[in-house]
């Protein structure tokens, strides 16, 4: 069937028989096309006086949609902060949940069939199994490592002539079809330069190349349509790509970018403005939706305006901060001035003290050593800082970032400063060890015991060579870390401070730069400076491996509890073991 002939054949289905002048006005062909094929169709009795006929129907089956995958999977960190608090798709807008929407406007076309892949607060769209029959859900549990190619690649057995579609849309108008003759990337056209992907149609209108950004052009935006051509070729791209994982952390835009002279032809479907909407931050959703101007209902916004104050019409120029190994933070504005909201990550309540971290970063403010802390709610841990322009980490290669560093740890040792609560990384370890064995399934790292073993007795080797306590930062890591242009040395999340061997605080930093044993002895030598000893080189090179081992731990029960540590698990697991075995062999301990 050719797409004139579909285009009539799917309108008088639609509508019944028309005239030849309102057929042209719903199929878009001509009158004498009509009167032709119109004859042709009755002929194989594929319509009537009053319509579509069976066989009709029968010659429309290829086209009909089998289903909706519509991808609900990710966090959409664009949309801080609240996509902090729920799943973007779950937000109402002018009166109406975004998926619940667009649920209803697939089951308006006779799509019945609906796919949901969930993953980030999955839980929280349980409840639409109820008001939709039929409605199934696909479960993406590495929602925060991969990307929608991996979410297609779940819901493959369901993918035939589908609908790919985000749950976070909105269509003013239904765009929907029962019937569609071929694969479509929906899009609308524009005149300036952007960062979204850009279409570039061949003589068919079909897509010819996809580049990401550009200027004058059409751009992806909506939904998506593949046909069984299309989704077989694409799938099986997925599939032999998923042994080696290349896409898994790709949208799946760029498989069609890379493979598009090799799939089947995907038209360009360009709508008019208006029509479709994406909500990439709160401001756009703001100037679509004047509800959220001065009330998001996002217990987040009423925290930054009860403590600035201002109101929430006030607080815009949201971007989030790359999500850190234990909070997740952003930039946000207010009246010219920015601030950095922290929100605290999942599980961090069970090993953090929040009210013994508020007291730890007002001491810190009050000695100057973090002057961007304005407050912090301790029962829930989220906090509010001054964000600090023109700023840079320490470089490890750096010898002058590391006089920087340590001119900043020995005033702040050296003032001899009390509180009333411990840092203590071996014991510490212990206590979060016991969790991981009794709650959360045990350890399964067959080397834990013999590097915990070496540990230990460099514990014990130092516990009472004199070195004393001081109030210790204990999470020196350059990320924690802000170096300005004209000369001040910031340090910043004071989650783990308390009473400590100062040594928390060098072999903090010594394990995250993944520096040798040489380089160390260096470090520790600047820090000591006159007071260098044998004693102390042991006891520092030591306190890098218990902070490692302590930070090795205290990452297998962050990815207990779902969080992702990646490559830091595997580095800290190697100081902790390079060092203690080190020194158990250097000292035959």
């Amino acid at each position: 069937m050719t797409r004139n002939e579909f285009d009539l054949l799917y309108a008088v289905k639609k509508h019944g028989m028309k005239s030849h002048r309102k057929l042209k006005e719903l199929a878009g062909v001509s009158t004498g096309y009509i009167s032709q094929t119109l004859r042709a169709f009755t002929e194989k009795r594929w319509v009537d006086g009053e319509g579509i006929t069976e066989k009709g129907l029968e010659a429309l089956l290829p086209y009909k949609v089998d289903n909706a995958v519509i991808m609900a999977a990710g966090m959409s960190s664009r949309f801080v902060p609240l996509s902090l608090e729920k799943p973007k798709g779950l937000l109402t807008v002018k009166n109406e949940v975004l998926i619940e929407r667009q649920i209803k406007q697939l089951r308006e076309a006779g799509i019945k069939e609906i796919v949901l892949v969930l993953g980030y607060k999955k839980e929280s769209f349980f409840y639409l199994e109820s008001m939709y029959d039929g409605l199934k859900i696909v479960i993406n549990p590495e929602y925060n490592t991969k990307n929608n190619t991996h979410t297609l690649y779940l819901a493959q057995k369901f993918i035939g002539n589908t609908y790919i579609c985000s749950s976070d849309d909105y269509f003013e108008k239904n765009p929907f079809e029962e019937y569609v003759f071929q694969s479509y990337y929906a899009a609308v056209h524009v005149n300036e330069k952007t960062n979204e992907w850009y279409m570039y149609p061949d003589a068919k209108g079909n897509i010819a190349r996809v580049e990401k950004s550009g200027s004058e052009g059409d751009i992806m935006l909506g939904h998506v349509y593949w046909d069984r051509k299309f989704s077989a070729v694409i799938l099986k791209i997925i599939n032999d790509d998923h042994k080696i994982g290349n896409y898994d952390t790709a949208l799946w835009e760029q498989v069609l970018l890379e493979n598009v002279k090799s799939l089947p032809p995907m038209e360009i479907k360009v709508y008019p403005d208006g029509m479709i909407f994406e909500f990439d931050s709160l401001d756009e959703l703001r100037a679509f939706d004047d509800k959220y101007a001065n009330d998001t209902h996002s217990k987040i916004m009423k925290n930054i305006a009860g403590v600035l104050p201002c109101r929430e019409g006030d607080i815009c120029g949201f971007k989030p901060i790359k999500e850190g190994i234990t909070n997740t933070s952003f930039v946000f504005e207010v009246k010219g001035t920015r601030y950095v909201y922290r929100h605290p990550g999942e599980g961090t309540e069970a090993i953090i003290s929040r009210s013994h971290e508020k007291k730890a970063l007002e001491l810190a403010k009050s000695i100057g050593v973090d002057p961007t802390f304005i407050y912090m709610d301790e029962k829930e841990g989220w906090k509010i800082s001054y964000y600090v322009d023109g700023i840079r980490i320490p470089s490890y290669e750096s010898i002058e970032d590391s006089k920087r560093v340590i001119s900043v740890l020995k005033d702040m040792h050296d003032r001899k400063l009390n509180v009333d609560w411990h840092f203590l990384p071996w014991e510490d370890a212990d206590r979060i060890e016991k969790i991981l064995r009794e709650e959360k399934g045990g350890i399964a790292d067959q080397e834990f015991y013999q590097i915990k073993e070496n540990v230990r007795k460099c514990y014990s080797r130092c516990s009472d060579d004199g070195v004393e306590e001081r109030f210790c930062h204990c999470d020196t890591y350059a990320q924690n870390w802000m170096l300005t242009d004209d000369g001040r040395t910031i340090l910043i999340d004071w989650e783990y401070a308390g009473n400590a061997d100062p040594g928390c605080d060098l072999g903090g930093y010594i394990m995250d730069s993944m520096w040798d044993i040489p380089q160390a002895e260096k470090f520790i030598k600047e820090y000591c400076d006159d007071g260098y000893s044998d004693i102390l080189r042991f006891h520092y090179l030591a306190y890098t491996a218990i902070v490692s081992y302590y930070w090795y731990v205290w990452a297998l029960y962050r990815e207990a509890c779902g969080a992702v540590m990646g490559e830091s698990l595997y580095n800290w697991r190697v100081m902790a073991k390079r060092y203690s075995g080190y020194l158990v062999k250097e000292f035959a301990l």
